[in-house]
C-alpha cells in the first residue's frame, strides 16, 4: 500500500491498538514498580534515596530522551524508530528482570528508558498520520489519553498481584510477551511514515537536555536528603538553571532544533505541558506515598496494597474514556479545571492520615484523586498536538511527552526527599499544590484567546517541505 494511500477503518484502529499496546507496557513500567519497593529494597539492601532512584532514573532517561526519538522518526521513518524501540525495551526489561544488584537494576533500567523514549512519541506520531479525519484524529487522541490514565491507575494493582505471587522481578517479565507481540503485529500492519523533509540531528540541545534534567533530579535526590541547603541541592540546581539557559539561548539559533521552543508561544501548548508536569508529578507523588505508608505503616502486603488503590485505579478507568468523550461536546477547560480540583482536594484531604485512620476517609481520598488523574490525561494530550503541523507531530508528541515524564521524575525526588526529612503532611501538600497548578492553568490556557496563539505560534514554523 503507497504511503500517502488512505488506511481502511480496520487496519486504522489495529494501528490505534497496536501504539497502545506500547504505551502500556511504558507506562506500566512507571507505576507498577512503586508497589514492589519496600520488597525490593530488602532484598537489595535499598533506602529511600536508592528506591527513588530506581523510579526515576526510568523517567529520567526517559524524558531526555523523547524528544531526539520523535524527531528522529520524523526523519528516518517512524515504524523503523518504532521497532527498534520495542526491540530495546524488552531486552531491557529481561535485564532488569536478571539484575544481581541495586546499581546493575538502574544501569540496566535506563536501557529500558532508552527503548522506551522511541515508543510514546512515534506511538503519538503514527497515530497522528494514521487518522487524517479531524473527528477520528479526536477520538483516537481520547483513547490515548485513556490509556495512559488507564495503565497508570492499573500500575499498582498488577505489580502487587505480580509481586505476591512471584516477587517483584515479574513486573519486568511481564513486558516480554507484550513487546514481542507488539513488535510482530508492528512490523506487519503498521505502514512507513516520515516527515516530508527530514531534520538535522542537533547533539548540543540533546547534550543540554540531559544535563537539565540529570542535574535537576540528582540535586532534589541526593542534595535534599542532606537538607534544602546543602551544596549538591544548590549545585544541582545551579547546573539545571545554567542548562536551561543555554538551551533558550542556543535552540532558537538552529534552522532546525531538538526543542521547537516557537511551540512554547503557543498558550494552550505551553499549559498542556505545564499541567503534565504538575499532574504526573502529583500521581507519582501519590503512588510513592501511599505504597510506603500503606506497606510500612499499616503493615499490608504488596497485593492489599495494591488491592488498597482500587478506588484511585477503578475511578481512573471511568474517566479517563469519559474525559475523551467531554473534551468533544465542551472542550478541555472543564475536564482541566474539575481534574485540578480533584487533585488539590484529595491532596488536603489524605495530609493528616496515619496508621488508625479509617478506610472510609482514605477511600474517598483514593476516589477523588482518581476523578482529577483520570479527567486529566485526554486534555493535555489534546491541547499538545492540535492545531501543530503534521510534519513535526514527533517532536510536538515527544515535547508533551516528556512533560509527563518529568513531572513523574520530579514528583518522586520532591515527594520522597520531603518523605526522608521525615514529614509525610508535606508531601501531600505538594500534590495538592499540583492540583491547584492543574486547576488553575486549564482555566487560564483552553479559551479563544490563547487558541489563537497556536495559529500564530505555526505560522513562525517552516511551512512542510520548507528549510
Amino acid at each position: 500500500m503507497a504511503e500517502n494511500e488512505p488506511l481502511p477503518r480496520r487496519r486504522r484502529l489495529l494501528i490505534l491498538a497496536i501504539c497502545c499496546m506500547s504505551l502500556l507496557i511504558v507506562s506500566l513500567d512507571v507505576t507498577a514498580l512503586n508497589v514492589a519497593l519496600p520488597e525490593l529494597g530488602r532484598e537489595l539492601d535499598a533506602d529511600v534515596s536508592g528506591l527513588q532512584w530506581t523510579i526515576d532514573v526510568y523517567t529520567v532517561v526517559l524524558a531526555s530522551f523523547l524528544m531526539l526519538s520523535g524527531s528522529m522518526a520524523d526523519r528516518v521513518g517512524r515504524r523503523r524508530v518504532f521497532r527498534v524501540g520495542l526491540v530495546i525495551f524488552t531486552s531491557g526489561s529481561v535485564l532488569c528482570a536478571l539484575a544481581p544488584g541495586l546499581g546493575w537494576l538502574i544501569a540496566f533500567r535506563a536501557a529500558q528508558a532508552i527503548g522506551g523514549s522511541m515508543l510514546n512519541p512515534v506511538a503519538m506520531s503514527i497515530i497522528t498520520n494514521t487518522f487524517t479525519d479531524r473527528r477520528e484524529l479526536a477520538r483516537a487522541i481520547g483513547a490515548w489519553g485513556g490509556v495512559v490514565g488507564i495503565s497508570m491507575a492499573i500500575g499498582p494493582i498488577v505489580g502487587g498481584a505480580l509481586v505476591h505471587s512471584f516477587g517483584w522481578r515479574a513486573i519486568f517479565w511481564l513486558n516480554l510477551p507484550i513487546g514481542l507481540a507488539a513488535l510482530i503485529l508492528t512490523t506487519r500492519y503498521v505502514p512507513e511514515s516520515r516527515a516530508p523533509r527530514p531534520r538535522r540531528l542537533d547533539p548540543v540541545g540533546q547534550l543540554l537536555v540531559i544535563t537539565l534534567l540529570g542535574s535537576l533530579t540528582f540535586g532534589i535526590i541526593e542534595g535534599g536528603r542532606n537538607g534544602w541547603t546543602s551544596p549538591l541541592l544548590i549545585g544541582g540546581l545551579a547546573v539545571a538553571v545554567a542548562a536551561l539557559a543555554g538551551l533558550m539561548w542556543y535552540e532558537p539559533r538552529r534552522r532546525e532544533p531538538l526543542v521547537e521552543l516557537d511551540f512554547f508561544r503557543g498558550v494552550p501548548f505551553s499549559g498542556a505541558f505545564v499541567i503534565a508536569i504538575a499532574a504526573f508529578a502529583a500521581l507519582a507523588g501519590f503512588l510513592f506515598l501511599n505504597t510506603l505508608y500503606l506497606q510500612d505503616e499499616r503493615g499490608l502486603s504488596p497485593l492489599e496494597a495494591g488491592l488498597c488503590l482500587l478506588p484511585m485505579a477503578g475511578t481512573t478507568l471511568v474517566f479517563s474514556p469519559l474525559s475523551g468523550q467531554l473534551i468533544g461536546l465542551i472542550g478541555p477547560r472543564g475536564p482541566l479545571v474539575v481534574a485540578g480540583l480533584a487533585i488539590a482536594t484529595s491532596g488536603v484531604l489524605l495530609s493528616d492520615i496515619d496508621a488508625d485512620t479509617s478506610l472510609a476517609l482514605l477511600f474517598t481520598g483514593y476516589v477523588i484523586f482518581g476523578v482529577g488523574f483520570g479527567l486529566v490525561n485526554a486534555p493535555i494530550t489534546h491541547t499538545a498536538v492540535t492545531g501543530m503541523p503534521r510534519s513535526q507531530a514527533g517532536v510536538a508528541a515527544g515535547i508533551a511527552s516528556t512533560g509527563r515524564q518529568v513531572g513523574s521524575a520530579l514528583g518522586v525526588a520532591v515527594v520522597g526527599t520531603v518523605l526522608a526529612a521525615g514529614s509525610r503532611t508535606a508531601g501531600w501538600w505538594v500534590i495538592a499544590c499540583c492540583g491547584g497548578l492543574v486547576l488553575l492553568l486549564g482555566a487560564l490556557t483552553t479559551g479563544a484567546r490563547a487558541r489563537r496563539t497556536t495559529a500564530r505560534a505555526c505560522a513562525r514554523l517552516p511551512a512542510e517541505g520548507q528549510p
